[in-house]
């Protein structure tokens, strides 16, 4: 009895072994790189779906038929989480080599399907030495560039009418760092017009972070660029001077919107339109004429050493008036006027650390005063780029404010490090100068202060006061 036991519990094991080895040898190992081709394949981090090891650069090079696109879809999606992805994230471009980068991508959220504009893709993995999680897991597949749909992020649109959308239209908002190109393409005889139905794009006075840009042909071409949009207001019609169009959606690192959703269509070449390019679908400051040696001319008052477009108070020289976001002031010299060229230096920023005067003494000599949220802090050289999301503007001067829904962001340049020091996830009062940019300058004499509800009572009343 016990013998025929023995051989059953045996048997039994010896099935589950071999069932175990099969279910192992099934399972795909992933390695850190490597070459793919073929119609369609997986690609995952190093050891998915355990941890993926710290200090790694990985690449995987895909290639698929001539003629095809590349469309890469991602099944998981987890690396340590950051909001700009400086530490752990995973690299998508278009061919192979330095081709147009597609995306970046880290923490959870998983992008829309990207596609390639031709039949190679690019994948890297870079992790730091720090946090880590399960990595990610993709797959790609082989497409005609007239079959992928539109719900895809770019391509090739030969159809004679159809839609384009940013990757997670409608559901969710579109992911920071990505990049799409959509390629449209009539018959010789026609013209192309586009029309977006909806738009939220991170909103900038010059469009220079997040944006939309259409351009004449089949390339990114600033000479033959038509517009460059975004803000939450949909662009005027846009009509093509030939056959061919390129939109191209840019988002960066930080902020991001709802994103749009764009229709384009044929057209005979005979179909009149009048078509009236925009630079931007928001309004860049405008200056009024201000008198300058006895002329007025446009900007602000200029000397062989001036004060610019200031909102500080220059020695014991007169401010003239608040015009269009830019406070004038008389002439002055450099040596008793803090002026926007002020940049880093270490002779800056040996000066003692020490915070000067009072809310009350620097609200009017300010050329900005916000409260805001530090969201991202990089330090470069001996200086800190920071992203402040704003809880509340007292004072704009000609700060640049990005809106994307109702968060609004500036960026700012604390021009020593250390001095005054600020830690990302705190508030804070910040007043400073304003660079050639539209980005906050702080430097050692500038007034910043831990913001605490007591202080909105006191600024309030600053704000209601003329300077």
């Amino acid at each position: 009895m016990w013998r025929v036991c023995g051989l059953l519990c045996a048997w039994a094991l010896a099935l589950l072994a071999r069932d175990c080895s099969a279910q192992s040898q099934r399972r795909p190992s992933h390695t850190c790189g490597g070459n793919f081709t073929g119609q369609t394949g997986i690609i995952g981090s190093q050891g998915y779906p355990g941890v993926y090891p710290p200090n790694t650069k990985c690449v995987w090079r895909i290639t698929v038929p001539e003629g095809k696109v590349v469309v890469l879809t991602f099944r998981s999606l987890d690396l340590e989480n950051d909001s700009m992805c400086r530490y752990d994230y995973v690299d998508v471009h278009s061919g192979h080599g330095n081709g147009q980068r597609l995306g970046r991508f880290c923490g959870t959220l998983k992008p829309g399907p990207l596609v390639s504009t031709g039949n190679k893709m690019t994948l890297q993995m870079v992790s730091d030495a720090n946090t880590a999680g399960s990595g990610f897991l993709s797959v790609f597949s082989a497409a005609q560039p007239n079959e992928r749909g539109d719900q895809y992020c770019g391509g090739r649109l030969d159809k004679p009418s159809g839609t384009f959308k940013t990757p997670n239209w409608p559901d969710r908002d579109y992911p920071a760092g990505v990049t799409c190109s959509w390629h449209i393409v009539a018959p010789k005889n026609q013209i192309i017009e586009v029309k977006f139905e909806k738009f939220d794009v991170e909103r900038d006075n010059y469009c220079r972070y997040d944006h939309v840009s259409i351009f004449n042909g089949g390339e990114i071409n600033d000479a033959r660029r038509i517009g460059k949009y975004c803000g939450d207001s949909p662009p005027a019609p846009v009509y093509s001077e030939g056959n061919q169009l390129f939109v191209h959606f840019l988002s960066d690192l930080s902020l991001t919107a709802d994103g749009f959703i764009g229709h384009y269509k044929f057209r005979p070449k005979r179909f009149s339109v009048t078509t009236t390019p925009v630079p931007t679908t928001t309004q860049p400051v405008t200056t009024r004429p201000i008198r300058r040696g006895g002329a007025w001319w446009g900007g602000a008052w200029r000397g062989e050493s001036a004060c610019e477009c200031l909102g500080v108070s220059c020695g014991r020289q007169q401010l003239l008036r608040e015009c269009s976001r830019c406070v004038y002031v008389r002439w002055c010299s450099l040596p008793t006027c803090k002026d926007t060229t002020l940049k880093y230096s270490v002779a800056l920023c040996r000066e003692k650390c020490k915070r000067r005067g009072t809310l009350e003494s620097n609200f009017c000599s300010s050329n900005f005063v916000i409260t805001g949220t530090v969201i991202s802090a990089v330090t470069r050289g001996g200086s800190v780029h920071a992203t402040v999301s704003i809880i509340k503007v007292y004072k704009e001067g000609n700060l640049a404010i990005q809106q994307a829904g109702k968060t609004m962001s500036t960026k700012m340049v604390i021009l020593c490090k250390k001095c005054p020091f600020v830690r990302r996830g705190l508030n804070y009062i910040f007043m400073g100068s304003v660079d050639e940019e539209g980005r906050g300058k702080v430097g050692p004499h500038h007034f910043v202060l831990a913001f605490k509800s007591k202080n909105q009572k006191a600024l309030s009343v600053l704000k209601s006061k003329r300077c």
